[in-house]
């Protein structure tokens, strides 16, 4: 394998354990499983936020090197080709959102990848500083925007619906700011992978070193956080410092986001380490045929696999074990689905219809 198929299909590795990740969280969720087994709660609890912030800074790294051509150029009409190419995907990836709300899906990620895809058609040929400089601003006004308004504002008690969603006041609200992956400041993933795409550190040479420095500052982030929960719970009450200085995704810290992100990079840099050494597995291609088929398996894991246990009637079953071992099995059978489908054709299913139409 080539320096730049690996480094393609390192990607495409990470982008599979994003939608494992997102497919153990989405089934809990969906199943409303509580914690009844402790470790399986711990291991659960390790992939939210964290599995779908790793997706959304694949995306961005994706769209970088999908507009690398547009963004070396002095073309006007290059660039405003990949423009329009962005503009045609994005519409795709709401209307499919869209399609998967109307159905029922709440948690659903794709529109709002959709307006991500916008920022990157606006930012082709922004430079690095402009785009670095657009993430700290996002990053600091969403931890303002947590002080400054009413974080449960649409939401049910459980926090598991949002009740005003259908509404133009709250679906605006919870596309930019409240709901499951808001603009502020879910798109600070997008604008990190879309500075990452446009660097070669994660070659050899990089590798290790930015492997230490990304896996400590996840840990250097989460341990502020527990140090400002821990320390200021004499000024704030606890329910309050939990809600500024959390890292779960909900509500979606400033630490959060800057903890995620490091996890995200060293996932990143783990799989090059994998598809570079244990790429002539099976396994290992199995698992890149499924990234690589990302789109359709997580429209598949709503309507198939979600789908099916509510025709049967056993979707809101509350049992967490059952909804681990159903999205694993699942999850499963997508690797085989995808390393089959990959034989025959370059492109899965959804990605195929995308692919013609966009």
């Amino acid at each position: 394998m080539n320096p730049s198929t690996q480094r393609i299909t390192a990607f495409d590795f990470a982008r599979a354990l994003a939608i494992f990740g997102m497919i153990i969280v989405n089934y809990k969720l969906a199943m409303q499983a509580d914690n009844d087994v402790a470790w399986l709660g711990s291991i659960a609890s390790l992939f939210e936020g964290r599995a779908a912030a790793l997706f959304v800074v694949l995306a961005g790294i994706g769209v970088s090197l999908m507009t690398t051509k547009a963004r070396s150029s002095t073309s006007k009409e290059v660039i405003r080709r990949s423009r329009n190419n962005l503009y045609r995907r994005a519409a795709f990836l709401f209307i499919m959102g869209m399609f998967l709300l109307v159905m029922g899906w709440n948690a659903d990620i794709l529109h709002y990848y959709a307006v991500f895809m916008l920022v990157a058609a606006i930012l082709i040929v922004a430079s690095d500083k402009i785009i670095l400089s657009l993430f700290t601003v996002i990053l600091l006004a969403s931890q303002s925007f947590l002080i400054m308004f009413d974080y449960s504002k649409g939401w049910d008690s459980s926090f598991h619906e949002y009740t005003e969603f259908w509404t133009i006041e709250g679906f605006i609200l919870n596309l930019i700011f409240n709901g499951f992956h808001p603009i502020f400041p879910w798109v600070c993933f997008f604008l990190i992978g879309l500075w990452l795409g446009r660097k070669h550190w994660l070659y050899k040479g990089n590798r290790l070193r930015i492997f230490l420095y990304s896996l400590s500052g996840a840990v250097i982030f989460e341990a502020i956080s527990y140090g400002l929960i821990k320390g200021t719970t004499s000024v704030l009450d606890t329910d309050s410092a939990n809600y500024l200085f959390t890292t779960k995704p909900m509500p979606p810290t400033m630490l959060y986001v800057l903890s995620a992100t490091c996890l995200a990079v060293a996932v990143i840099t783990i799989s090059f380490y994998v598809v570079e050494h244990l790429g002539h597995f099976r396994l290992t291609q199995a698992l890149i045929n499924t990234g690589q088929l990302s789109l359709t398996h997580y429209i598949g894991h709503v309507i198939i696999g979600l789908g099916f246990l509510e025709m049967v009637g056993y979707l809101e079953n509350g049992n967490l074990s059952f909804s681990i071992a159903y999205g694993c099995s699942y999850f499963l059978i997508a690797m085989i689905f995808s390393y089959v489908w990959r034989k025959w054709i370059a492109r899965g299913p959804v990605e195929l219809i995308m692919r013609r139409l966009c």
